[in-house]
């Protein structure tokens, strides 16, 4: 920025080149009524007058005649205009490179995680990154219940669930969505198996094993009679790769999962247009790590059976939940107009307020 001294030397100096001044200025200063500032150093005589005004309201009446101004020099510039086209050359050469090299690398993250409802291809991966703009940022936000879902209360009480002990587990991926720590090992993966084979052997419990309608590889537990919408009835389904399973709850049985630390909400479980990838309810649930993990987990499979079909494997539980024994009655329900458990919980026939999540 100039300094005063530097600006009025330029404006007598824009004065001279004019030619204008035509008279005799005083001797090195600005006679002024708010300062007296010295402007040059003497030179040859050039005989000038002028009556300048002052922009800023500082009036001038007469400079030594053999007044020069003083200017001084520009300052050199940190960059010059071949600098910049170095500049801009380097990153047009860099940006593609560096652009590359994360793709590679997030493209084999992604076959890392195995099989899964995704393709394995270029194609999948470019759907995920798209999917990944609109999916959840924080996949442990609980879920909204809102003041009309039926039922409000889910298979849990407060106290059905302990606290698992330990940091949580590191998640990675979308679809495949997968467990990359703290995985189960072989044979803590093949209890786990064996209590779901023997859920599904119970005639009562009308499920049935088939392969999973989200991963399209695994196999998953479904049920012949849903009362929730989810892909094809499909309840969960485990992962041998890690021991963790994909499973549809309650919200309030979703909430409690994550409040005790033994799952999350899948990234696409945000409901809205995302329905048609997976239920608003979609959790996933942490590989056990030992027996006890197992019989807790197989309480969480219990609730999905609950909430995806209305059947409560634990048949001798008090309340209002639907019992095995009432499997048939379930079933006679689903084919007329109003569900079986609309009417077990007195909904009435507000198509709103039905046991059927939004899924």
């Amino acid at each position: 920025m100039l300094s005063a001294v530097q600006y009025f030397s330029c404006l007598v100096e824009k004065e001279v080149i004019r030619g204008t001044v035509s008279k005799h200025l005083p001797a090195f200063f600005v006679q002024s009524p708010r300062l007296q500032l010295p402007l040059g150093r003497p030179s040859k005589n050039i005989p000038w007058t002028s009556n300048m005004a002052n922009p800023h309201n500082l009036t001038t009446t007469t400079l030594h005649p053999s007044y020069e101004p003083t200017i001084p020099p520009p300052h050199p510039s940190m960059f010059t205009e071949t600098h910049i086209h170095m500049l801009i050359a380097t990153l047009a050469l860099l940006l593609p490179t560096l652009t590359a090299l994360y793709i590679h690398k997030d493209y084999r993250a992604f076959l890392s995680l195995g099989p899964g409802g995704t393709p394995a291809t270029p194609l999948g991966y470019l759907k995920i990154k798209l999917l990944s703009l609109i999916c959840l940022r924080d996949p442990l936000r609980p879920i909204a219940i809102p003041p009309h879902f039926r039922p409000q209360k889910g298979y849990f009480t407060a106290t059905s669930l302990p606290t698992r002990k330990g940091t949580k587990p590191l998640i990675r991926g979308i679809a495949p969505q997968r467990q990359q720590t703290q995985k189960s090992g072989q044979a803590v993966y093949a209890c786990l198996v064996a209590k779901i084979k023997g859920l599904a052997r119970i005639p009562g419990n009308r499920l049935l094993e088939r392969t999973s309608c989200f991963e399209k590889h695994s196999s998953g537990l479904f049920t012949s009679v849903p009362i929730t919408r989810t892909c094809g009835g499909e309840i969960c389904h485990a992962h041998p790769s890690d021991g963790s399973m994909h499973m549809t709850l309650h919200p309030a049985d979703a909430n409690l999962l994550i409040e005790m630390g033994w799952g999350e909400r899948h990234p696409l479980a945000r409901g809205g247009w995302c329905r048609k990838f997976v239920p608003r309810e979609f959790m996933l649930v942490y590989a056990p790590r030992d027996e006890a993990e197992v019989e807790v987990v197989a309480k969480v499979i219990a609730a999905g059976i609950w909430w995806v079909s209305g059947v409560d494997v634990n048949g001798d539980a008090e309340g209002p939940r639907r019992k095995s024994a009432d499997v048939a009655a379930i079933g006679e329900e689903m084919e007329g107009k109003e569900c079986w458990a609309c009417r077990v919980n007195g909904c009435g026939g507000n198509q709103v307020e039905k046991m059927t999540s939004e899924a």
